[in-house]
């Protein structure tokens, strides 16, 4: 019989986000977003920015922001090694704010293209934020 949960660890370069038993837990991977149930098949993908969302046993559905990493989903549990991510709950609203309004002005005020997909990418990162900011739950 498959377990009703496996283990999950979201870790971020300064911190380890979430280590904890869940049932579900759905990720931005750069081919589409994917969920991962109990006795899935292990797989390695790449994140992209976007929302990851965990299911705890008789929990609402938890939201995280994730910047992008990887994913590794093995028998014993799922490992997502993020470039950062921080619950909805945790982001400072202001800050994210402020960092869209530096994303926006270098895209206005940029002539080389390879600067354009760094500020592309702050701003996308930014909103991303915003669009989870203060959220605990989908």
């Amino acid at each position: 019989a498959v377990a009703d949960t496996f283990s999950l660890e979201v870790i971020a370069p300064n911190r380890v986000v979430y280590s904890g038993e869940v049932e579900m837990v759905r990720a931005p991977g750069t081919a589409g977003s994917f969920q991962v149930l109990p006795g899935h098949l292990p797989l390695v993908s790449t994140l992209e920015v976007g929302e990851l969302d965990l299911r705890e046993p008789g929990q609402p559905d938890q939201v995280v922001a994730l910047s992008g990493g990887f994913v590794e989903v093995l028998r014993g549990g799922v490992c997502v090694l993020a470039e950062s991510a921080e619950f909805g709950h945790e982001i400072d609203i202001e800050r994210a704010r402020q960092a869209e309004a530096r994303a926006r002005e270098r895209l206005q005020a940029l002539s080389r293209e390879v600067d354009r997909t760094r500020a592309d990418a702050a701003l996308n990162r930014a909103m991303n934020r915003l669009r989870l900011a203060g959220r605990t739950t989908i």
